[in-house]
């Protein structure tokens, strides 16, 4: 199963592989049960889970990012019952995270995802946009530095080119 192929829909709890897709809907897997449903379009909203950005107090980050901290930390994931134990969690672990703008339910929601994810052995991956990003930023500085040593260096200056004149003849 791959990450770029897990979804969540809006009234139905948990994460879910997409199988198909269809103009009314879509087939989906729960990864929590494994029931595969079909969700319609007109009473359901797909999100995939790689398109999906956490609001910090700097610039959005994806939730990949915010997921890889998680499972990364020292800190035991919370009861997610609890709701003072969650926020004072993320504050922990993400405390660049906005306070004001993300919920106490959508971090929950994280939190029940980041159980679901490692349950399933399914390993959390950047978007390829945010990797390319990063990848082409690494080859802008190094083009900056390399312009930066060319004008140190005084370049040779090209020989001029002599231009040939026409001949004309009178008659």
């Amino acid at each position: 199963m791959e990450y770029t192929k897990l979804v969540a829909v809006t009234g139905l709890s948990g994460l879910f592989e997409l199988i198909s897709s269809k103009t009314d809907g879509a087939i989906v897997k729960s990864l929590e049960d494994g029931t595969t449903k079909f969700a319609a379009t007109r009473r359901h909203q797909f999100s995939h889970i790689e398109s999906i950005e956490i609001y910090t107090t700097g610039d959005n980050v994806n939730l990949a990012e915010v997921l890889k901290v998680m499972e990364g930390s020292s800190e035991p994931l919370p009861d997610i019952k609890n709701d003072t134990a969650v926020k004072t969690y993320f504050l922990k672990v993400y405390p660049s995270m906005d306070f004001d703008r993300v919920y106490t339910s959508d971090m929950k929601k994280m939190v029940k995802w980041l159980d679901i994810l490692k349950k399933n052995n399914i390993e959390i991956e950047l978007p390829k946009e945010e990797v390319e990003a990063k990848e082409e930023n690494k080859i802008e500085v190094e083009k900056k530095a390399e312009v930066e040593v060319e004008k140190k260096v005084p370049a040779k200056k090209a020989a001029a080119k002599k231009t040939a004149t026409k001949k004309t003849t009178k008659e």
